[in-house]
């Protein structure tokens, strides 16, 4: 199915009505920071996804996030699908380091320093590896309780990434927003997320985000949000009191 983002024009000028609205009037709609991430938190406590935005004025992209413990072979043919196709696990430090999975580069000179590491493949069960269920048992295989670096191949089809033992604290991107909403949904803190793109292979915006998140039901977030929420939580992750 082929998303469809059906937007009003104003009769005298030609332009998109909303074009010139930010990010937090569009998410308004979906209550407060801290609603907004609650509902996140429901939703991937119980196997589902969610829109997760990262500020305008850095990548103002959204990434399609689902956890790595609930992931099913029809979610990951969804990001397959529709979004970019470059499925990425997000992974503390700690569970790269146990798999002994490196980074892609000594010196990481991209603009946000996302920390992608070689990709890699489960060494059994798989065919070609690049298939929505072998991706599928790619994940499962490296977040077993147990996992050894020899369960995993590299190169291969899902491509790791490094979260900052900080979390949003430390950056505020998409792989440390992934790993925190695990952590706070009190999952295993590994995530799968994937960028949003638009049917002519363009990256999505806000507007086009939620658009397709209520077409799949999800609730959207941003960041910030994650930065909020974590800032009025003590250390036992209970909230304290707050004005919603």
């Amino acid at each position: 199915m082929h998303r469809v983002l059906t937007l009003s024009t104003s009769p005298d000028s030609g332009n998109i009505i909303g074009e010139t609205m930010n990010q937090t009037s569009l998410l308004a709609e979906y209550g407060s920071s801290i609603i907004r991430v609650e509902k996140a938190l429901s939703a991937l406590q119980n196997g589902l996804g969610i829109m997760l935005l990262d500020d305008e004025s850095r990548e103002n992209e959204g990434d399609l996030i689902f956890s790595a413990e609930h992931i099913t072979s029809s979610q990951m043919a969804l990001m397959i699908r529709e979004c970019s196709g470059i499925v990425c696990l997000c992974l503390t430090e700690e569970r790269a380091n146990q798999l002994e999975i490196q980074p892609m580069v000594k010196n990481n000179n991209s603009a946000n320093q996302t920390a992608f590491t070689v990709s890699i493949e489960a060494k059994k069960g798989v065919s070609t590896g690049v298939s929505a269920q072998d991706r599928v048992t790619t994940v499962k295989t490296a977040i077993a309780p147990y996992a050894k670096p020899s369960d995993l191949a590299r190169p291969g089809h899902v491509f790791p990434l490094r979260a900052k033992a900080e979390g949003v604290f430390g950056r505020r991107g998409h792989t440390e927003g992934t790993v925190d909403l695990m952590t706070l949904a009190g999952l295993e803190p590994v995530g799968l997320l994937c960028e949003l793109t638009n049917p002519d292979g363009t990256m999505a915006k806000t507007l086009e985000i939620i658009t397709f998140a209520k077409l799949h039901n999800m609730p959207v977030l941003t960041v910030d949000d994650i930065v909020l929420y974590r800032s009025q939580v003590n250390q036992e992750g209970r909230k304290q009191s707050i004005q919603l």
